[in-house]
């Protein structure tokens, strides 16, 4: 475990020095990148004013290891660095996130004038790495083999005021032959059920009213701590929190979702009716060779039964094209599911080869020209049916929790946007009165498209929350402080829409 003689604390920075944070991946390193904001913060750094652009005295990389050509991108985005450090004295730059874990002495020997290189496991440590870098004038390199800290005992800048990530796994014990982040991540270890809770009643009691947990394979929890029923329980327990108005979790594995979870999730209110549950694949023969513990008939089998038990479940998921060895029959298959299951959305991906992956090594890669014809077809598939599902909406009247920077053309239509119960994105008339993120408002829905939902008439009914108070202090506390660059992905603590062709997931689902 990190001593507390290593944390932040302990390293004396000038308060005029900023920092700023580039984010990518999955949702993980989204909830990494608030820790490593709160520990530079604790340790009396500001966040650089927006559109900085590398124009501050830190600049952190959270890489990713599973985007295709993610080296290529880290690198290019280093060099891109070098001649801003070369005129800014005292500036430092630092790596961490998956790819750093992978490549380690790689990234220092390509690119020299990076300070720090930290792993996964000990993102606590990056202040006092700084520190030692500045001191002793040469590159710092820690990886840490296994987890020093759980993420969530470290200090933290949340994005959002009214919603929050809360991790409750970190790693994964899957084999998935197209994925490397077991290998980065280690295998799955489990908080305490009361540490969780402790977190959530603690976000709550400062004004979040939305959570989303957090875990590699999230319905999983409970493996590492001998409880196979941990999830569900975790989830009623959840249902017990005053003030908390909805629960979400991403992301689950089929393996592992059971019936006492369904039950859970219809039987505890404020647990919201959507479901992100990936597929990757409708072909039994592709399944094997990714090595998913399931097949097409379980998979449908897990839908039918959400169906039967939350009747207005938004279910979403992931898909990949074009994996080594799919076969034109293979393809129908996978649409034979889209079909079947009828998703809100999806993020589809064509396969690509990830150095250090089983997948990669296989024969009967297929052409890109073949991924592209596929992929084409499925993205017009799931736009047609999510268009059709989404129009099933139009008439209802709907709760929506008013969101923060959702809506890029808002300004201009006069509208503000807010997120339904499952998770649609919804645009809506801006009322005569005040209404803040995280306030609640009821609208009747008036128009469907693909990808959002309107609701031009008049606001029905406006409920101020204390989610909305929480904003309205956080942003005056705010305005007296340097405006932060964002994190590089849709707010924290608010996923964004799963839309179709759009590889924002890291595949580790």
């Amino acid at each position: 475990m990190t001593s507390s003689s290593d944390r932040s604390p302990a390293v004396d920075v000038r308060s005029s020095k900023t920092y700023e944070i580039r984010t990518y991946g999955c949702q993980m390193n989204v909830h990494d990148s608030e820790r490593l904001a709160g520990l530079l913060e604790e340790a009396g750094y500001v966040r650089a004013p927006e559109g900085a652009d590398g124009d501050a005295d830190v600049v952190v990389f959270n890489t990713c290891a599973v985007r295709e050509n993610a080296d290529n991108r880290l690198y290019g985005n280093l060099g891109r660095l070098a001649p801003k450090k070369a005129v800014r004295p005292g500036m430092q730059i630092a790596v961490g996130g998956c790819l750093a874990q992978k490549d380690r002495d790689t990234i220092v020997k390509k690119a020299p004038w990076v300070d720090v290189v930290f792993g996964t496991h000990n993102i606590g440590k990056l202040p006092v790495l700084l520190e030692r870098a500045r001191v002793q004038q040469e590159a710092q390199v820690e990886i840490a083999e296994s987890l020093e800290a759980f993420p969530s005992t470290l200090p933290t800048r949340r994005e959002s005021a009214y919603a929050a990530w809360v991790s409750i796994s970190v790693g994964c014990n899957n084999t998935c032959t197209f994925c490397i982040v077991p290998a980065l991540r280690g295998k799955e270890k489990d908080r305490r059920p009361g540490d969780i809770l402790a977190e959530v009643e603690a976000l709550v009691a400062e004004g979040v009213s939305e959570i989303t947990l957090l875990g590699q394979n999230v319905n999983a929890y409970g493996s590492d701590i001998g409880d196979r029923e941990a999830f569900s329980k975790l989830l009623r327990a959840c249902g017990n929190i005053d003030g908390l108005e909805r629960v979400r979790f991403t992301s689950p594995h089929p393996r592992d979702f059971t019936d006492d979870v369904i039950a859970a999730m219809a039987e505890t209110p404020n647990v919201m009716p959507q479901l992100h549950m990936p597929l990757q694949s409708g072909s039994d023969a592709v399944l094997k060779a990714m090595r998913r513990s399931y097949r097409q008939e379980r998979y449908l089998g897990i839908i039918e039964k959400v169906r039967a038990a939350i009747p207005h479940a938004a279910i979403t998921t992931d898909i990949i094209v074009g994996f080594p060895g799919e076969t034109e029959e293979d393809f129908e298959q996978t649409l034979h599911v889209v079909r079947e299951a009828r998703f809100a959305q999806a993020f589809t991906f064509q396969y690509s080869k990830r150095p250090g992956t089983p997948a990669a090594e296989m024969e009967n890669q297929i052409p890109k020209e073949v991924v592209q014809a596929r992929y084409e077809r499925l993205v017009a598939l799931q736009e047609e049916i999510s268009w059709e599902e989404n129009k099933k909406q139009v008439g209802r009247t709907i709760e929506l929790m008013v969101a923060e920077g959702e809506g890029r053309k808002d300004g201009a239509t006069h509208r503000l946007s807010g997120r339904a119960p499952d998770n649609r994105l919804v645009h809506f008339t801006k009322p005569e009165q005040e209404v803040r993120p995280g306030d609640v408002v009821t609208v009747e829905v008036t128009y469907a498209a693909p990808h959002h939902l309107l609701a031009e008439g008049p606001v029905l009914d406006v409920r101020r929350t204390r989610a909305g108070d929480a904003w309205a202090k956080r942003n005056a506390a705010e305005a007296a402080k340097p405006v932060g660059v964002m994190l590089g992905l849709p707010k924290v603590g608010v996923p964004a829409p799963l839309t179709v062709a759009t590889a924002g997931a890291c595949g580790c689902d």
